[in-house]
């Protein structure tokens, strides 16, 4: 029987997350596209992105590379801080954070294989 803890619901969650954001970065609103424009991201760059998270919501999914999981997500998620802060959008940096700091304890789920 599997052993489901918190670290795992931990990691659960913060794949789900990326799996909804992968969603609407691929599906591209116009909002995000606007986003990415003023950003100076190439065209078409948020389909990247959304290539990516979906990438790092599979591999947290799976206990077997939830460590190659956490990682993606950490550089994910450090990028997207990074660039929030470079065009000073404080505000929307702390869900980033946060999803950061719950990688700790995602990371001890990985840790056991």
């Amino acid at each position: 029987m599997a052993d489901f803890s918190f670290s795992v619901a931990v990691a659960w969650a913060i794949a789900g997350m990326f799996a909804a954001s992968a969603l609407l970065h691929l599906a591209g609103p116009r909002f995000v596209r606007e986003a990415y424009e003023r950003w100076n991201f190439p065209r078409h760059f948020h389909r990247v992105t959304g290539l990516i998270e979906l990438l790092t919501a599979a591999f947290l999914a799976n206990p077997l590379t939830r460590l190659w999981g956490i990682a993606l997500a950490g550089l994910t998620m450090f990028v997207a801080v990074a660039t929030l802060l470079n065009h000073r959008q404080y505000a929307y940096t702390v869900p980033g954070i946060l999803v950061l700091l719950l990688l700790i304890p995602a990371s001890l789920s990985a840790a056991a294989f």
